[in-house]
């Protein structure tokens, strides 16, 4: 069995509930059945071992060996789904999570979640951990994230564990009619990048407006960034 999912979940509750308290509680997140995931999923299991020892910090975690991906510090995933307002009976679309850890904790929240990951090893990994831990209504897919998951649309949620800064409009197009996408945005302006904010992306129709959440910052995901532009 793979390191990272041979451990016994039950030996980390306690630091599981001191991230909680400690970290999450204190960042405003006050919504009981999304802290009661954060209690319930073992983080390690999707970290390398060298990682686990960090699993409960509040710290920044890349993985990966081919396509390194950041994942998103607890209190601020945490923070950014409290926003997004989880519904039972969301489908959900996780965009770029990496090994798992965003969607695992959404799919106790809601009907079920597609985790689309561009790196196959990450989404091979995602899949063992889910499949490890029961998840029965979260499925791993490899593919590109801007295209976003068109067979499995529309979605009423959208989330990006990470930062964007354009491309977002297959995404947003694949949002029901009141579908909601949560991210950090980074704005770009004269090549200069600006600090973020996590938004939530609300779609009304044909429109979509965008509401701030809370600052914050997060690693660009590669799709998503502004091709620099040079002056001569």
């Amino acid at each position: 069995m793979d390191q990272r999912i041979g451990r016994d979940p039950a030996a980390t509750l306690p630091a599981r509930r001191a991230m909680v308290d400690n970290q999450i509680r204190t960042f405003d997140v006050t919504d009981q059945p999304l802290l009661d995931r954060f209690y319930t999923i073992p983080r390690e299991f999707f970290l390398p071992p060298e990682l686990a020892d960090l699993a409960y910090s509040d710290a920044v975690l890349t993985v990966g060996s081919g396509t390194k991906r950041a994942q998103l510090a607890p209190m601020v995933l945490a923070r950014m789904l409290q926003g997004a307002k989880l519904e039972l009976t969301d489908r959900v679309l996780v965009v770029g999570g990496g090994t798992g850890y965003a969607a695992a904790i959404v799919a106790g929240l809601v009907a079920n979640v597609v985790a689309l990951e561009s790196d196959a090893a990450l989404s091979e990994q995602a899949a063992a951990a889910f499949q490890v831990l029961g998840l029965v209504n979260v499925t791993a897919k490899t593919g590109p994230l801007i295209a976003g998951d068109p067979a499995g649309a529309p979605f009423d949620l959208i989330v990006v564990p990470g930062a964007v800064e354009s491309h977002c409009d297959t995404l947003l197009a694949q949002l029901a009619a009141r579908g909601r996408m949560a991210a950090i945005q980074k704005t770009v302006f004269d090549g200069v990048r600006r600090s973020g904010k996590a938004v939530l992306f609300e779609r009304f129709g044909a429109d979509v407006s965008t509401r701030s959440l809370f600052d914050s910052s997060a690693p660009v995901l590669e799709e998503f960034r502004v091709a620099e532009t040079f002056a001569f």
